[in-house]
């Protein structure tokens, strides 16, 4: 990797916070070099990196699940691109799952307003 962009630039070109930054190399997303006085530096490419990493939390995907996912970025082949797809999909079912648990969730707390909703009819004409 070239490092040649300081932390707060490349904060500023990806339209992340630098927080945001230092969380993504926790996180294991993200790597940079550090100057010789401990600087982060972070090579050119890294912006479109983190504009992908963005549309990744955007559809929901945790840090983790974006850790799996990179392999079919970084060293792209059939089976990293075979192992993200399965991944995604692993995800999106999670996520149907999730989906129909909020609704039926949805449902009761219907059926608990409209109880709420009769009560003080009833107690309207009382």
């Amino acid at each position: 990797m070239t490092a040649s962009i300081r932390i707060g630039e490349l904060a500023a070109r990806a339209g992340v916070s630098v927080r945001s930054l230092r969380y993504y190399e926790e996180q294991g997303l993200l790597t940079s070099l550090r100057s010789p006085r401990g600087h982060r530096r972070y090579s050119e490419g890294q912006v479109e990196r983190i504009l992908l990493i963005q549309r990744l939390f955007a559809a929901g995907l945790s840090s983790r699940t974006i850790v799996d996912l990179l392999p079919c970025v970084d060293s792209p082949s059939e089976d990293t691109s075979e192992a993200a797809l399965e991944r995604m999909r692993d995800e999106r079912d999670r996520l149907d799952r999730h989906i129909e648990s909020l609704i039926h969730t949805r449902g009761v707390l219907d059926d608990l307003i409209a109880a709420n909703r009769a009560h003080r009819t009833a107690l309207a004409r009382a």
